[in-house]
């Protein structure tokens, strides 16, 4: 097997687009790491797209549902396949699915059953709560109050609930969708514009001050929301390097033993303020110790001893993974961090 070099991506997620001019047509699944751009690709407004979503008369499509928090492309890809073959998924047991093929295809195969949304979101359910699945640190967000009352329905049916590590968010903001992604596209011509007058290191600067300002200009609200870098971390991570960077550690907080630089992978608590750090292993034996988790080999969350503040696992090890595997994202956080500061006191 490979080893691993780069950080755990930002933000791979997977998506359900909806066609708002005919909105009973069979909806679009797909995976993306940067959901606003792949948006302008199906609607059209960039290069790329896929093929059933640039047929006429579809036109703008709406993202409805979207999943993110996968820890690969890889784990990303296999969920989305599963999500669009539930008929035929071995991450599905048999007796437990709910896509059943009536038809074969020539060559013999299944036949894929036509999707709605219905169907999409109650094989979400049953994909969520699978053994392949169930204590990844997956987020589903939910754009339509439709939608929502459809998996509202589809909860209330299922034979169980959701694990705990999925969290459930809803934004219902209506934004109008060509104008939305339009938007996004102009800014991100714009940020290319203020780029090419720099060079260097006044290129990052042109960068994030074109960021800084487009940000400023409008929040970005629904699915536009939603992370594409690691920007969400940098709180977190400016921490962790600043502890380390000050070659005092100190102690694992759980086990009180000793930390030597570039000796192993150490945990940050991602609380503010706190600045408690042990050993991974340590960190997630006192996770599975309270989850009583059997078999499982690492935990779905982990309670700081010291601030007493819970936290995902899974957002632990992406900071872990960008702090170790990912020196130029970190000096890229720090440096835009450094420009903020520099701005509020200007101000």
């Amino acid at each position: 097997m490979p080893i691993q070099t780069k950080p755990i991506p930002p933000n791979y997620c997977i998506y359900v687009l909806r066609s708002t001019l005919k909105p009973l047509a069979q909806p679009y699944i797909g995976s993306t790491p940067n959901i606003p751009r792949r948006l302008n690709q199906h609607n059209g407004l960039i290069k790329g797209g896929a093929s059933r979503t640039s047929r006429r008369g579809y036109r703008p499509w709406e993202p409805v549902v979207v999943v993110s928090g996968f820890p690969s492309s890889i784990g990303a890809l296999k969920f989305e396949w599963a999500l669009n073959n539930p008929h035929i998924s071995l991450h599905i047991p048999k007796d437990d699915r709910i896509s059943i093929s009536t038809a074969r295809k020539r060559s013999g195969m299944p036949k894929r059953p036509r999707a709605t949304i219905n169907s999409i979101l109650a094989n979400l359910h049953l994909l969520l709560r699978v053994p392949s699945f169930a204590r990844w640190p997956l987020t589903l967000h939910i754009f339509c109050e439709d939608v929502h009352g459809a998996w509202k329905k589809s909860c209330a049916a299922a034979p169980a609930a959701l694990p705990r590590s999925v969290q459930v968010k809803t934004d219902f903001t209506v934004v109008p969708l060509r104008a939305a992604v339009a938007d996004s596209e102009a800014e991100s011509q714009e940020e290319d514009e203020e780029v090419e007058e720099g060079e260097g290191e006044e290129e990052e600067e042109a960068l994030d001050a074109a960021v800084q300002k487009n940000a400023e200009k409008k929040k970005k609200q629904g699915v536009m929301a939603l992370p594409v870098d690691y920007t969400p971390l940098a709180a977190h991570t400016i921490k962790a390097r600043g502890i380390f960077d000050s070659g005092a550690p100190g102690a694992c907080v759980m086990c009180a033993g000793d930390l030597p630089a570039g000796m192993g992978f150490y945990v940050v608590c991602a609380t503010d303020g706190c600045t408690a750090v042990g050993h991974l292993d340590c960190w997630a034996e006192r996770g599975l110790r309270r989850e009583k988790a059997g078999a499982a080999v690492l935990p779905v969350e982990v309670t700081c001893p010291r601030c007493r503040e819970t936290a995902r696992w899974g957002d632990l090890m992406r900071e872990v993974s960008l702090r170790v595997r990912g020196e130029k994202e970190v000096d890229k956080l720090v440096k835009a961090e450094e420009r903020r500061k520099k701005g509020v006191n200007k101000e």
